[in-house]
């Protein structure tokens, strides 16, 4: 059975409410509104996912655009169509190099970083952007950075005393995203949300930066591509595979096969995942005390799948989820 579009929009309001209020309006016109739910349901369920479709409805001007949303939408109806049956979401948040490096500071380098799902592989950069762990600062060795990424850190967490050593940067996406085409620019620029002013301010500062030595990206599906990632990887350093964000869209038993070759390929494996999406890092946090409920909705760091700290979904924050801590 296919979801509730009307619901579907209205839950979706009432989480992006205290980051877009403009979201939180778009959400509820279109959920209040039958011709455009209509209109949406003639879309596969994929497509018409609210934070997808409000990225493409940005790219095509909405935001500019001095009608209501719905008029929007039904009035752009062959172009929206379209966009969203080639786009994927492909949110691509720099951000989330603050939760790496914290993993990357226990892996021995110099590393080489192997990302699945990269979209334009802007979180594959954690060395050339500066930090800012509550009020612990690090920078590059060539001085502070256009990109600073700020991480607060809870009780118990001690910040990275260093920047890893990349020596080579690739990934791995279905439609992989180029950081020096202005089309594939402006579509990173639509994922983000209208409000979140810094999150705009660091994609765009993290493409210009990727934009001067552009990552190696394959297109392809991340696990049929873990070997020829490996196979990237110059002698001498340390492969480590990242996936953030990203196995939650890939079915359970593809993830499983996934995650099995990536544990028989002798990389390490530095993820960024919700509680619930591998299933070894639940259950060590389950056997650390922390109650089914507790774990909902949170994000977890871990290496080797050996869980380091809960994280925010972009890297915001580090809090400590050693053995006990939720009991």
């Amino acid at each position: 059975m296919s979801r509730d579009t009307a619901a579907w929009f209205r839950d979706f309001g009432r989480q992006v409410a205290s980051v877009s209020p403009m979201y939180e309006a778009w959400a509820g016109a279109v959920a209040d509104d039958p011709a455009t739910v209509a209109l949406l349901e003639t879309l596969p369920e994929q497509h018409r996912q609210p934070p997808l479709v409000f990225a493409v409805a940005s790219l095509l001007g909405a935001r500019d655009h001095g009608t209501g949303i719905t008029d929007f939408l039904r009035g752009n109806a062959s172009a929206l169509a379209a966009e969203l049956a080639a786009r994927p979401m492909q949110t691509n948040e720099p951000g989330r190099c603050a939760a790496l490096t914290a993993a990357l500071a226990t892996i021995d380098g110099p590393v080489a970083l192997l990302e699945l799902g990269a979209s334009a592989g802007l979180c594959l950069y954690p060395d050339r952007y500066s930090y800012d762990y509550s009020g612990h600062r690090l920078h590059p060795d060539d001085g502070p950075s256009a990109v600073t990424l700020t991480c607060t850190l809870g009780a118990g967490i001690e910040p990275p005393r260093r920047l890893p050593t990349v020596v080579m940067r690739a990934g791995v996406d279905l439609r992989p995203l180029d950081v020096t085409s202005p089309a594939d620019a402006a579509w990173l620029g639509a994922l983000t949300w209208p409000g979140q002013h810094d999150r705009e301010s660091r994609v765009r500062g993290a493409i210009a930066i990727a934009r001067d030595d552009p990552p190696h990206l394959l297109q392809g599906d991340a696990e049929s591509a873990v070997d020829e990632l490996l196979a990237l990887a110059p002698e001498g350093a340390t492969p480590v595979i990242v996936t953030m964000g990203v196995l939650i869209y890939i079915p359970a038993p593809q993830r499983e096969r996934l995650a099995e070759r990536i544990r028989a390929s002798g990389a390490r494996w530095v993820s960024l995942e919700g509680a619930s999406v591998l299933p070894r890092v639940e259950r060590q946090l389950r056997d650390a005390g922390w109650a089914e409920d507790e774990l909902r909705g949170r994000f977890v760091l871990a290496v080797d799948e050996h869980p380091l700290a809960f994280s925010g979904p972009y890297g915001e924050t580090l809090e400590a989820c050693e053995p006990g801590a939720g009991a």
